[in-house]
């Protein structure tokens, strides 16, 4: 039986996506079009390794209040049971009920930019989400209750000396609930993971080398976990409207 190196793959796909990453930063003088090449980057790498039920964008976060989330660089999110995303031109609303993880992409992983991750994740997570009972043959499912969204940073290097050291751990475990970061890579440097259901928070971390598909496997064992989005209750939507 032949044999394949799955180990030499990952490693290509690294390759390939920190040389874009570095193209990008070396050729692109501009600071808000080398971030978006960079988010454009990211969101194409998942919408072609990630399984189909996911969709992936740049888009801002709605809630049937009313209410309107930061733009947030790239989101992960469901149109099974929250049918709609709304686009005006480049422009995507997404219905706070679909999403399963966003993402702020930089150039840097830094204390600032691990604290400006941490208000984009809580303008999402503040958003009020419905949860609709789902038909079937024999009755009805009761709502779901909803699941955290997964936060996280992408980036290509890191500030620090030391890159995941201890700077990094005090910033990242310091972020008040609702601004914590899930998840994160900085492709030249390693890519973590933090346990906020232990006492004290545990980080796992990557190796340098394998800081790219340890993120990819580490964040498709997460999405996992959330399983099916719950059903958006439509109706709550629908109340915008005066004929309803």
């Amino acid at each position: 039986m032949r044999k394949i190196q799955l180990k030499e793959l990952f490693y290509d796909l690294q390759t390939q996506m920190i040389a874009k990453l570095s193209t990008n930063r070396r050729s692109i003088a501009h600071p808000g079009a080398k971030g978006d090449a960079s988010e454009l980057n990211w969101i194409q790498w998942l919408k072609d390794y990630l399984p189909k039920r996911y969709c992936v964008d740049k888009a801002f976060i709605i809630d049937c209040d009313n209410n309107i989330s930061d733009q947030i660089d790239v989101v992960i999110y469901d149109q099974q049971y929250t049918p709609f995303a709304f686009k005006q031109d480049s422009v995507i609303y997404i219905p706070a009920e679909s999403v399963y993880a966003i993402f702020e992409v930089k150039q840097e992983l830094s204390k600032e930019y691990i604290e400006y991750a941490g208000k984009k994740a809580e303008s999402v997570r503040s958003l009020r989400r419905t949860s609709a009972p789902i038909p079937y043959a024999g009755g009805f499912y009761p709502p779901k209750p909803h699941n955290n969204i997964i936060s996280g940073i992408l980036t290509l290097t890191s500030t620090w000396t030391e890159p995941l050291g201890k700077s990094f751990e005090e910033h990242i475990t310091s972020l008040p609930d609702i601004q914590r970061i899930d998840i994160g890579c900085a492709l030249q440097c390693g890519s973590f993971k933090v346990d906020y259901n232990v006492n004290p928070i545990a980080i796992e971390k990557s190796t340098q080398e394998e800081s790219f598909i340890y993120f990819f496997l580490k964040l498709l064992m997460e999405l996992q976990k959330l399983a099916t989005i719950p059903a958006m209750d439509i109706e709550c939507y629908a109340r915008a409207l005066d004929s309803i």
